[in-house]
């Protein structure tokens, strides 16, 4: 059985841990440079047994590399809005956008980007999500048929709408999300894009079959590969 419980807050930002009785560690991290984070002393000692790095976006790729490279592990990632420079200098990772890749036993797809409010380069209006989407569709179909295994991580950078987005036209969630769950069923959804300084914020969501987290600024999850 998979629980989950948020981390008690103290007078520095923490990770959020889910606790659960997963075999795999992930570092999931977004939109915010963390102190902790940057400090190669604390990764080693509290991050030594992270099997893989998760990027929801919005973070400069020194500081991806930088906690990759203290901690060994791959990193896998995709862009958020602000993450043009990844064009000319992207991190050392895999780009999950528009990808279905496995790992560690764990199958993870992503989708890049925000909805558009500007003439931004990694923005998509509600109609381009559901495209991005549907494109994904034969792949994830004949994954679930010849392989028979369904989708463990959808990484995004946006939320869904209406589950932990904000009400201003910049975090809006994309609606195609919810269609993404209910169709594939994925075990979580992780986003950033939405922060979460007022620890009152709900950052946890059951939705259907898929636990939806922001994880921002960083989480570590913990993941039963079946």
């Amino acid at each position: 059985m998979i629980g989950a419980g948020r981390a008690r807050a103290d007078d520095k930002p923490a990770a959020r841990q889910l606790l659960c009785e997963g075999i795999v560690k992930i570092l999931c991290v977004s939109d915010t440079e963390m102190p902790q984070l940057y400090n190669a002393v604390n990764l080693r000692r509290q991050y030594s047994d992270i099997d893989f790095v998760i990027s929801c976006g919005d973070l400069p790729p020194g500081y991806l590399e930088f906690i990759t490279s203290i901690i060994g592990a791959p990193l896998f990632y995709v862009r958020g809005n602000h993450d043009e420079i990844y064009k000319n200098e992207p991190p050392g990772g895999i780009d999950l956008h528009g990808q279905l890749v496995e790992y560690g036993g764990l199958t993870l797809v992503g989708l890049e980007g925000s909805i558009r409010y500007n003439r931004g380069a990694i923005q998509y209006t509600q109609r381009q999500m559901h495209g991005s989407v549907l494109s994904l569709t034969p792949r994830l179909l004949w994954h679930r048929t010849a392989r028979r295994r369904g989708i463990d991580l959808f990484v995004t950078h946006s939320p869904a709408r209406d589950i932990h987005d904000g009400s201003d036209v910049a975090h809006r969630g994309f609606a195609s999300f919810l269609n993404f769950m209910k169709w594939f069923k994925p075990r979580y959804m992780l986003h950033g894009h939405v922060h979460t300084w007022d620890r009152r914020k709900q950052v946890q969501t059951q939705f259907a079959s898929t636990c939806v987290i922001n994880i921002n600024p960083f989480t570590v999850l913990e993941v039963d590969p079946i």
